[in-house]
Formats: structure tokens, sequence, C-alpha cells
């Protein structure tokens, strides 16, 4: 009979892995490397979400490329994984990201729980844990300590309720936090996401983000069947910009896990 670590790792590779990795990362400098391909302590943040995934579990791994996605793709060979990764290029990866969503409409509505994922972040594994251990079917990663300012995607709650998920909240709420762009959702509410997508999508708003139509969500439940984990204090970081490259290899890479 399995032991207790054995029904959750059989539980956890149930979930399908979604990798956003299509950006251009524009704001890195002309010339920047797809953001997933950033390397740190000798290893690419792609080749970092593998280890954490493979740690928890989690096989069926589905990448958004788009661009230089033949980078992509030389790394993935690199790390031996070519075999066992799912590809889907975004032709419009210049437009929003919700666009790379629409491009993986049919990931969503497969019919297994979807662990949705930024490729951009250095993190500690043990986000991926909290995030599928977490008994929210539908569940965010919050942290509190949030810099000023717009840049940050706030998860804001009331009574212990998400109530808004954006850069400039417009619900009333008692706190925020930061999204740290990981998510589980169950298979339902992300066929939901596709069917939400393609709406933006089908109106010619292919100039959104994805976090839009995750937020319409959100606001039409007014927080009803989502749950958000407090990861505050564990390390992590997204890189947008040359200072985020900068303090990851500074303060975040030292903090990590082997």
């Amino acid at each position: 009979m399995p032991d207790l670590l054995s029904r959750q790792m059989m539980h956890f590779s149930s979930c399908r892995a979604l990798i956003l990795a299509a950006g251009q990362g524009r704001r890195l400098g002309p010339g920047a490397p797809a953001k997933a391909l950033l390397t740190f302590g000798g290893r690419s943040l792609l080749a970092r979400h593998f280890d954490a995934l493979d740690a928890c579990g989690v096989q069926d791994i589905t990448i958004m490329i788009g661009y230089r996605s033949g980078d992509v793709r030389c790394e993935i060979a690199r790390l031996g994984s070519d075999a066992r990764v799912h590809l889907i290029e975004n032709p419009s990866f210049r437009e929003g990201s919700i666009t790379t969503l629409w491009h993986a409409r049919s990931v969503l509505r497969s019919g297994v729980p979807i662990l949705l994922m930024d490729a951009d972040v250095l993190y500690e594994p043990q986000l991926i844990g909290r995030l599928l251990q977490s008994p929210h079917g539908n569940c965010f990663l919050l942290d509190r300590e949030i810099e000023p300012g717009e840049e940050p995607v706030k998860l804001c709650i009331q009574n212990g309720r998400i109530v808004d998920f954006h850069k400039r909240p417009q619900i009333r709420h008692e706190w925020h936090a930061e999204s740290v762009g990981f998510f589980r959702f169950s298979p339902g509410v992300a066929a939901e996401l596709a069917d939400r997508v393609a709406e933006y999508v089908n109106r010619g708003r292919t100039d959104m983000e994805y976090e839009e139509p995750i937020r319409d969500m959100v606001l039409a439940r007014n927080g009803s069947d989502f749950g958000f984990e407090d990861i505050t204090g564990l390390p992590w970081i997204e890189i947008d910009f040359p200072e985020d490259v900068a303090r990851a290899e500074a303060a975040i890479l030292p903090k990590l896990t082997a």
C-alpha cells in the first residue's frame, strides 16, 4: 500500500504544467535572450523549472514558446527533456500575453488540473510544493513583501477572500500582496479560462495580458472557488529588468536550497 508521500506524488503527477515562455522581454534591453534561458548558478531558469517539477512528480509539461524559440528548443534538447516536453509555438508573441494562452487553449481544456507558470521566475522550489499541496482546488501564491507602485500584480484580500487581481486594483479590500505568477486551476476552471481567453481574442483584444481573464473569473465569483497560499519569506523574484537579474544573482540565488 503506498505511503503518504507516494500518494501525494501520484496525485501531483496528474497535474499538467503549462509554462509561459513566449514573451519577448523587451525591458531587458535589445538582444536579450529568451527569459527562460537566463542562467543563474550555471543553470537556466528552464532547467530550474524542470528540477522543481521533477521533485514534485509533475512529468506532463507543456511550454509555450515564441521569442527565440529555436534557442529554447536547443536548451530543452541539451537538458535531455525534448522527449517528454510538449512545445506549442505562439507566432503572435509580440502581442499581449493573452495570445499565448489562446494558443494553449487545448491544454487548458485537457480535463486535468493545470499548473500555470510564468517562465521568468527564479524561486525556491518549495513554492511549487506549497501550490500543489494546497487544499484549494484553484490556488494563487502571494507574497506580502511587495514593492510599492503599479508594476507588481496584486492579489487583494477581503475577509479572507480574493476580491481583485490587478496591477491597479479597483475593488475595496483589507490588504494586498504580490502575485508570484504561479497558479493551480481545476479542470473546470482551466476550461473556463480557455473560453474567456477566446472571447478576448474574438473581440480583437489581443493586446491584453493573460491576467485579465483570470481577474474576470475572480470577479464573477466574488472570490469564492479561489484560494491562496502565503509564501512570504521564501525567496523568489520575477525577472523583468536588468536590475532584477542583478538582484537575483546577489540576493535570491544564495538563499535557494540545492
